[in-house]
């Protein structure tokens, strides 16, 4: 299994489970995780939901190969694909999300972490958003949340540059609660998800729809993503950096 979801008392685990390549996220993998998702959302034992990755790494982004052979199947291309399903999932997921990060979160492995509630990472985690290095853009609201979460001029090293930041940083600028040593940082996000779990519901979940605030320009400037993303995979700078990605994975 690609993708392992378990339950620990009112918690779901979903467990990102390839790590022979990094976790990189296929089609199917991302069809796994927002079934989770939606399961998690209708029960209602379900407080919180926790995302982590085997082996020492969160996830490397999409598997390229299978992204493209499954989007290029898909008459509106990325919109219609199981990664643009998940992220509309993600986005809309009413109960918290918690995320623990080890190693490398690269593309989706950083924009899911925007939707978290909650983010703890090792010290060894390596946040990367380089659509722009493949002829891309950013994807799952990163272009509207980026801005508004860590200011224009930390958004544009991160989304223009494509700037890789470690741990530290990542808490530094607010992507992540607080840097956890790797032995010890499942167990700590697994707590604070029960933590959140355990607080009474409706409050919990009503306050966190008002921090959020109004979400339909959030939805609006996803599928302007989303459109813009399709557009792009079929760009002469894509599939140069595509066929370069898949000529080192060879090698």
């Amino acid at each position: 299994m690609t993708v392992l979801v378990e339950r620990d008392g009112d918690v779901l685990v979903a467990t990102l489970n390839r790590p022979e390549k990094k976790n990189a996220l296929t089609g199917a993998m991302y069809r796994a995780l927002r079934e989770a998702l939606l399961a998690a959302s209708a029960e209602p034992a379900v407080g919180a939901v926790l995302v982590t990755g085997a082996g020492g790494v969160f996830c490397a982004g999409n598997d390229i190969g299978d992204f493209l052979t499954e989007n290029r199947a898909q008459s509106e291309g990325a919109r219609a694909g199981p990664g643009g399903e998940f992220i509309r999932t993600l986005a809309r997921f009413d109960k918290p999300l918690v995320a623990a990060v080890e190693g490398p979160a690269v593309g989706v492995g950083t924009t899911m972490c925007l939707h978290c509630d909650l983010v703890y990472a090792a010290p060894s985690a390596r946040f990367a958003m380089p659509f722009v290095n493949l002829g891309l853009v950013p994807e799952a609201g990163s272009s509207m949340l980026a801005p508004r979460r860590f200011g224009r001029a930390v958004a544009s090293e991160l989304l223009l540059l494509g700037e890789a930041i470690e741990g530290a940083r990542a808490k530094e600028i607010g992507l992540v609660n607080e840097v956890v040593a790797a032995n010890l940082l499942k167990a700590h996000a697994l707590d604070k998800a029960k933590a959140l779990a355990a607080k009474p519901r409706a409050a919990l979940m009503a306050t966190r729809k008002l921090m959020r605030g109004e979400a339909e320009a959030l939805y609006a400037h996803m599928e302007e993503e989303l459109a813009a993303f399709a557009g792009a995979l079929k760009s002469p700078e894509a599939r140069a950096a595509f066929e370069a990605f898949a000529g080192r994975a060879k090698a």
